[in-house]
């Protein structure tokens, strides 16, 4: 394929994304050089579990040991990428998890942030979109 011709279908990126809620807030993130806000996660790297995948994205945002054994799937986003070529979409898979550790932001994350339903217009897409479910199921008020 030459470099200027168009994929056929648009491109999804596969995400995995630790939602952990606090005093009617959700753990949201700002990355480096992103204007809104993500929360913890990323790609998933060859041969890891969903498991795998977020646990070690939450230890390299904000310094956080998921728990084994307390992981529950919250949702499936998919939603228009924000930051990507238009047309590109995230699938998103949402877990809950019991952590270790004080969150700190870490490598990439300049600064973690507290976001409660009012504010959900500050997050990328996904994250709005996941914002408004936990508003839904009442947990984000």
């Amino acid at each position: 394929m030459s470099s200027n011709s168009l994929p056929s279908s648009p491109a999804v990126i596969e995400a995995l994304a630790w939602v952990h809620v606090r005093d009617g807030r959700l753990l949201c993130v700002l990355p480096e050089g992103k204007d809104l806000l993500y929360v913890p996660g990323g790609k998933r790297e060859p041969g890891e579990s969903d498991e795998e995948a977020v646990a070690r994205e939450s230890l390299e945002e904000v310094s956080v040991v998921l728990r084994p054994g307390t992981f529950q799937q919250v949702a499936v986003i998919d939603q228009e990428a924000h930051d990507q070529p238009p047309g590109t979409r995230v699938r998103m898979l949402c877990y809950g998890a019991e952590h270790d550790g004080e969150i700190v932001p870490d490598n990439e994350i300049l600064e973690t942030v507290w976001i409660s339903y009012a504010e959900r217009d500050r997050c990328a897409p996904a994250v709005r979109e996941l914002v408004e479910l936990l508003h839904a199921r009442g947990r984000l008020p």
